[in-house]
């Protein structure tokens, strides 16, 4: 009886290709797992294709709701962006698929899960770290690291094996996609002082070519998650679903972004996150409104380190999870509304509003009903500068004393 390995697949190239490779080369049966997390792509047809390639047995997921409640909420929650600017969307589908993975190798007995990524990427990283902690009895299988095909070569391979796949050497671009983002790769964009040609975008318009009149949207918040927009009621999915269609209609979420892997490459990335940009922003912005300062500032220390952990694989750490813990102490009160402007490319926030605001009119107000104590700054300020000045006094003093010999001859 031949060994079972399950095989994260999406359809593509590298996956399409690992099925027939893992069955000639190490002689397992695949069991193929495509989880959707809102990629937009055919299920059945991925289903049917793997089937009609060689794999023994299909699993099909729809892990939408869980991906953003569970990964890219926890995320927005904690204003997680990469080196500032990824909103994470690859990273943070990669440990739900991992888990999948496990379970799905427990219920078929297989004794090996394996993935289509490359030695070059931080994806091989994710899978292989979160495969360790939730099945670490499981081999871990990379075609990809193994053969050292080009994507080229992988394409020839295809082929010459009979193998439909959707990339041809004049498009040899490496996509990505969920609810949360789209991660462009590969071709041209390997260029980072090219412009990316307008083929790479699908869920953004060319700012040049949108609306001349600005759209506005409201999101509303409860406790640091999104439930609505223009006050209407919104699941997950249907809300970043409006969301994405809403803001690339204004051309908001495209990324450009020299990125540090993990792997210690700099890579040129481009990326299209039309309600993750919006979202991030909106977000912050209630937090700026309801969270106190030191609060606030500690938080973006949090925000980066937290960042980094998706981005390295760490989904599945100790310290993670700790971090959620300070994350949702943080987010008691960060609920309200935010009014946001999107046109031709750019987004700014130009309302928010919180029953929990910290904003108070009496206290930042100029005009007339101005509460603030002026007469108590006088004595602030004396106190918060007494180390300054203290420190001035001395040092005055030093420059001013007369030099002391150092001994005989002046030397020693």
């Amino acid at each position: 009886m031949l060994k079972k390995i399950v095989l994260a697949y999406s359809g593509g190239l590298d996956t399409s290709v690992c099925v027939r490779w893992l069955n000639d080369a190490y002689g397992y049966e695949v069991v193929t797992l495509t989880v959707d997390v809102g990629q937009g792509v055919d299920l059945e047809a991925a289903r049917a294709k793997a089937l009609q390639i060689g794999a023994c047995e299909v699993s099909v997921i729809d892990a939408r709701e869980e991906f953003l409640r569970d990964f890219a909420f926890r995320a927005l929650k904690a204003n997680a962006l990469y080196e500032g600017k990824y909103p994470l969307a690859s990273a943070l589908s990669r440990p739900l698929i991992a888990r999948l993975l496990v379970e799905t190798a427990e219920r078929v007995g297989a004794e090996a899960i394996a993935h289509g990524c490359t030695g070059k990427g931080n994806d091989q990283v994710r899978f292989d770290v979160s495969a360790a902690a939730l099945g670490p009895h499981l081999k871990v299988v990379a075609p990809l690291r193994e053969w050292a095909m080009s994507r080229e070569q992988a394409i020839d391979y295809a082929a010459e094996h009979g193998i439909p796949v959707p990339a041809q050497k004049e498009s040899p671009y490496s996509i990505d996609a969920n609810l949360w983002g789209r991660s462009i790769e590969c071709g041209a964009l390997e260029d980072p002082w090219r412009e990316p040609p307008e083929d790479v975008w699908l869920l953004t318009r060319d700012p040049a070519d949108c609306p001349d009149r600005p759209t506005y949207v409201e999101i509303s918040f409860e406790q640091g998650l999104p439930v609505a927009l223009d006050g209407k009621a919104m699941e997950p999915i249907e809300l970043v679903s409006e969301l994405n269609r809403v803001a690339g209609e204004q051309g908001v979420g495209r990324i450009d972004h020299i990125e540090n892997r993990l792997v210690g490459i700099k890579s040129r990335e481009v990326y299209e996150a039309p309600a993750a940009t919006v979202l991030m922003v909106a977000h912050r912005d209630l937090e700026d409104l309801t969270l106190e300062r030191e609060t606030a500032h500690f938080k973006r220390i949090i925000s980066d380190k937290y960042a980094e952990l998706l981005y390295y694989g760490l989904w599945y750490s100790p310290l993670r999870e700790a971090l959620d813990a300070f994350v949702d102490q943080t987010q008691v009160n960060v609920t309200g509304t935010v009014r946001v402007k999107m046109h031709r490319g750019q987004m700014m926030i130009v309302g928010r509003k919180s029953p929990y605001s910290l904003y108070d009119l009496s206290l930042a107000t100029y005009d007339t009903g101005d509460g603030y104590n002026h007469a108590a700054a006088a004595g602030f300020i004396e106190l918060w500068g007494l180390p300054v000045r203290t420190c001035a006094k001395v040092q005055s003093a030093r420059q001013t004393r007369p030099e002391v010999p150092t001994g005989k001859g002046g030397a020693r």
